[in-house]
């Protein structure tokens, strides 16, 4: 039975984390109109031409199943365990964590990825979400939170306006910088503890891969926008698949 309020609890404090990140993507996915919209170049007013279908689609399966997920967690007690540990002064270290992640999860959503390449702000954000809480040691949370928000507050600060948010990439470089340096960092302390796991092994490819296929499909495969088109390393990826890649399979 205990067993089961703590899974209730994790499941509390996930779906509030999820609603928080769907509304905001339904937010901004609210600037893309349904009508009036631009098809191959030709203006359309079929709702069904519209880039912000897939999003509307996806984040709103997402709000909806993390709604069910809060109405179970409260049922099975989640909401209340939860509020019985935030107030256990014994459990300060958990929640230290919660907040270190929200930090690392508001940097990502509020300052990376608006300005800064996608695969760089994902797989930046990825290795530190890895490395900072399956490891659950203290310096490596603290770490990670420092690699994440710098970067953040670095595009964030310097690039406030929208018109600005694609125009440079220095805040891509940093962001990239920043990630290597966590990665070496993360591999350093690893060999030197004698705790180079499976996992730490496979981080750099999962942080790599996973953002890389999410954009490659959202790009090329539904032909959907995606954050900072002229991002440091995007901007190459799509240049080549429009020149080299596609013309190839054409047999242009």
């Amino acid at each position: 039975m205990a067993d089961k309020t703590k899974l209730r609890t994790y499941d509390f404090r996930a779906a509030l984390c999820l609603i928080a990140a769907t509304v905001f993507f339904l937010w901004e996915t609210s600037s893309i109109p349904f009508f009036n919209t631009r098809s191959a170049g030709v203006d359309s007013a079929d709702w069904y031409n519209s880039a912000a279908l897939i999003p509307y689609g996806i984040f709103g399966a997402l709000l909806v199943l993390s709604i069910s997920l809060l109405v179970i967690a409260i049922r099975g007690g989640g909401a209340r365990a939860d509020l019985a540990f935030l107030t256990d002064q014994a459990k300060r270290a958990e929640v230290i964590r919660i907040i270190l992640l929200g930090i690392i999860l508001l940097s990502y959503i509020g300052g990376l990825v608006p300005r800064v390449d996608f695969i760089i702000a994902s797989g930046l954000t990825l290795t530190a979400l890895i490395w900072g809480f399956h490891f659950k040691e203290r310096r490596n949370l603290v770490l990670s939170v420092l690699f994440t928000a710098l970067p953040a507050l670095y595009a964030f600060t310097l690039y406030t306006d929208r018109s600005e948010w694609s125009s440079h990439w220095d805040d891509d470089v940093i962001a990239l910088v920043a990630w290597v340096a966590m990665t070496g960092v993360m591999f350093w302390t690893a060999k030197r503890q004698g705790n180079l796991t499976n996992v730490m092994k496979a981080t750099p490819l999962m942080a790599v891969f996973v953002p890389l296929l999410l954009v490659a499909v959202m790009a090329f495969g539904f032909r959907q926008n995606v954050p900072n088109r002229t991002g440091l390393i995007f901007s190459q990826i799509e240049y080549h698949y429009y020149v080299t890649i596609r013309p190839m399979f054409q047999g242009e």
